[in-house]
């Protein structure tokens, strides 16, 4: 199982000797993905995830979203698709150059919040972002658009699940601001995450049982306690007895 977090959404010191949220998580994780300017991020903490992550040899990813910095990129856009593609081609090409700068390499693709959303239904939307990304693997909710569109292009498509994040009866998401969105009691969440693991499966807000096969398990850095949390996923997780590791092959994106 590879365990991501969205990084590089905040403001780190990311000053010697002062080891903030995102570089505490990049400790933890296999894989990062990296705001790259669209909801959030700038060059600045762009190079300073990519090299800790290079040091600490977890995967990178490119957290592209719709071009919303106000909402966080949580709010749907409806954008031309012509338009979505030149967006998320950019965001991609800036986080290539921080990687590359740095060492490593930009090694999959994960949209971020009303743009994730979208593209479980968003058909256009969907081809747009694997128009810009090319045969970067790409992330996103298990039966999503996106997946079976990137699977019909002979990319690969990664199944995802969340930690942290409450589940309807149908497996989308419950809408953030609503009851049981988030979820962040560390027994909890550890013991989701080993049932999602070992048995595929998650307890939906109205008691359900939801079947997942996802190959990545994400945990999110804006949720309260993230760092413990994360921490006691992964010790969760190794208890168990299963394997933890990046997902991402190490394909090199060209910018």
């Amino acid at each position: 199982m590879d365990l991501n977090c969205d990084l590089g959404e905040g403001y780190d010191a990311w000053e010697p000797g002062v080891v903030g949220i995102d570089e505490a998580l990049l400790g933890v994780v296999t894989s990062a993905n990296l705001a790259c300017g669209g909801h959030a991020g700038d060059e600045r903490t762009m190079a300073a995830v990519a090299r800790v992550a290079a040091d600490r040899r977890v995967a990178l990813g490119a957290h592209v979203s719709y071009v919303d910095r106000e909402h966080f990129g949580r709010r749907f856009l409806d954008v031309p698709p012509d338009e979505l593609r030149a967006q998320v081609a950019a965001q991609l090409a800036l986080v290539v150059a921080a990687a590359v700068a740095h060492g490593t390499r930009v090694s999959y693709v994960k949209p971020h919040g009303a743009l994730y959303n979208a593209l479980v239904h968003h058909e256009q939307h969907a081809a747009a972002v694997l128009d810009a990304t090319g045969d970067l693997p790409v992330v996103g909710l298990p039966g999503s658009a996106v997946l079976d569109a990137a699977r019909r292009r002979g990319v690969r498509g990664v199944a995802e699940a969340f930690a942290d994040r409450g589940y309807l009866a149908d497996g989308t998401l419950v809408p953030r601001g609503q009851d049981g969105a988030l979820v962040t009691d560390p027994a909890e969440v550890a013991a989701r995450v080993v049932r999602v693991a070992t048995h595929g499966v998650v307890r939906a807000v109205d008691g359900s049982d939801v079947r997942l096969d996802v190959e990545t398990m994400c945990v999110h850095s804006d949720t309260p306690g993230a760092v413990l949390l994360a921490r006691d996923v992964r010790a969760a997780l190794e208890r168990a007895g299963v394997p933890l590791a990046p997902f991402a092959s190490g394909v090199v994106a060209d910018a």
